[in-house]
C-alpha cells in the first residue's frame, strides 16, 4: 500500500488549469484498481492518494505521469506501508507482515 502525497509548487490558477486532466488521470487509475481513495489537503496546498501495489518503482512511474507533474505544478512524496489493520470496509486491502 502507498500514500502518494502531492505538494503544489505553483499558484492555484496553474493547478486549476491542469485540474481536468488530473481528474481524468485519477479516474483511469481508479478504473485500473490502483487508486482506492484521494482528495485535497486542507489548506489547499496539495493532495493525498491511497494506492494499492507492491512496487515503489511502478508508483514513481504512475506519479510521473500525473498531468500536474507534467505541467510542473506539483511534487510527490511516496510512502509505502503495510496496512495490517483496517476498518471492515477495507478488509480486502489488509496485508500481512512479511
Amino acid at each position: 500500500m502507498f500514500v502518494l502525497e502531492l505538494t503544489y509548487t505553483a499558484p492555484l490558477d496553474r493547478i486549476d488549469a491542469a485540474l481536468e486532466e488530473h481528474i481524468a488521470w485519477l479516474d483511469a487509475h481508479y478504473a485500473s484498481g490502483v487508486f482506492i481513495a484521494s482528495g485535497r489537503k486542507e489548506p489547499r496546498d496539495g493532495g493525498v492518494i491511497l494506492a494499492v501495489g507492491e512496487d515503489r518503482d511502478k508508483m514513481a512511474e504512475i506519479t510521473a505521469s500525473d498531468p500536474f507533474v507534467v505541467a510542473g505544478v506539483c511534487e510527490y512524496e511516496i510512502t509505502q506501508f503495510v496496512m495490517t489493520k483496517t476498518a471492515p470496509a477495507l478488509d480486502a486491502y489488509r496485508q500481512q507482515l512479511p
